[in-house]
């Protein structure tokens, strides 16, 4: 899949059934439910999830919380608007 089609499956009102659950995350956050893309990022037990923990807890204004993740991911706390590492985070995924 590529970023082109990633973006333009968030036109559907469900998730692609072949998204991998880190990607599956970005569609749900980029869909406006927050509580469902940490759902289902928290139980990502990987670096790529973590970042995607660290970019959903800034997201909320948690950066605390995120700090965390972003260190456990050994990824720097992003200072890109949270659409900018959204970005970053799908292509890093999708390459």
């Amino acid at each position: 899949m590529t970023i082109a089609e990633f973006r333009d499956s968030l036109k559907q009102s469900s998730p692609p059934s072949q998204l991998s659950n880190l990607l599956l995350a970005l569609w749900f956050d980029a869909k406006g439910d927050w509580d469902a893309a940490h759902n289902v990022a928290q139980d990502i037990h990987s670096k790529e999830g973590s970042w995607i923990h660290a970019y959903l807890h800034r997201k909320e204004g948690d950066l605390g919380n995120a700090s965390y993740w972003y260190h456990r991911a050994s990824q720097p706390i992003s200072n890109k608007s949270v659409r900018e590492e959204w970005e970053e985070i799908a292509q890093s995924i999708l390459a």
